[in-house]
């Protein structure tokens, strides 16, 4: 039996009087790859960082490992070294070379020794084909480069599950598939996975599973092959139609 790692029930979400997420339900597995689709403004983005809790929900409970991660009594930098983040726009600090901003989260959070730190950084570095880039600073090298860092520093965490927010929107379209490649050899390797995209061979691709979502509410979920070639819900046919399309 593969174990559920993450359980969503009837979450919510408003900002303001905005209802951005209208009562989610949803589980991901141990070494599953969930890719979240969607127009803008549907509420992918949101869900993603309520289950790392860079938002608080305003109702429902989200399960790590049937823990109520939203009960107050979990530590949340805890939880956050669990359950990594990789974002949009990257997130790095300029401030320090690529391997220091590998080395800086094991270190500070994990409470590894300077030497073990490095030894990990060096190891994913290399796994993401930056190694030759240690030395560099951030505002030395490209968005694909400064990507492919960023997903670095987040596995140096060994989390649990590694949840990526658009990960290729901010760069030019030459260099997203260097990105693509790491996170598919992830998915390769079983690291559990959620990832909001709009790249949709590369969704069809990659996941075990994808969730359709429109204003703020799971429209339709299925495997890759039936969601893509017989969405059963209208908004899913019309969605696809539009992007699969232009």
């Amino acid at each position: 039996m593969v174990e559920t790692i993450l359980e969503i029930k009837d979450l919510e979400k408003s900002f303001g009087n905005l209802k951005v997420l209208r009562g989610i339900n949803f589980s991901l597995r141990q070494s599953e790859v969930v890719c979240l689709i969607g127009a803008s403004g549907s509420g992918k983005s949101t869900l993603l960082r309520c289950v790392n809790l860079l938002e608080t929900p305003d109702g429902g409970q989200i399960l790590f490992k049937g823990s109520d991660i939203l009960s107050g009594a979990i530590d949340v930098n805890v939880h956050r070294q669990k359950i990594g983040m990789v974002f949009q726009q990257f997130n790095l600090f300029n401030n320090m070379n690529v391997l220091k901003n590998c080395m800086i989260g094991p270190m500070q959070v994990l409470k590894k020794s300077e030497a073990q730190a490095k030894e990990k950084a060096l190891h994913f570095l290399n796994k993401v084909g930056m190694l030759d880039f240690a030395k560099a600073s951030p505002l030395q090298i490209s968005g694909g480069q400064k990507q492919r860092v960023a997903i670095a520093r987040a596995l140096c965490m060994d989390p649990e599950v590694l949840l990526f927010d658009e990960p290729t929107s901010a760069l030019d379209p030459e260099i997203v598939d260097e990105v693509l490649s790491v996170i598919r050899d992830l998915a390769k390797e079983g690291l559990t996975m959620m990832i909001v995209t709009h790249e949709m061979a590369f969704a069809r691709d990659v996941s075990d599973y994808v969730v359709f979502m429109d204003q703020g509410v799971i429209c339709e979920a299925g495997k890759p092959e039936v969601l893509f070639t017989k969405p059963t819900q209208e908004r899913t046919r019309a969605f696809l139609s539009r992007v699969l399309h232009h």
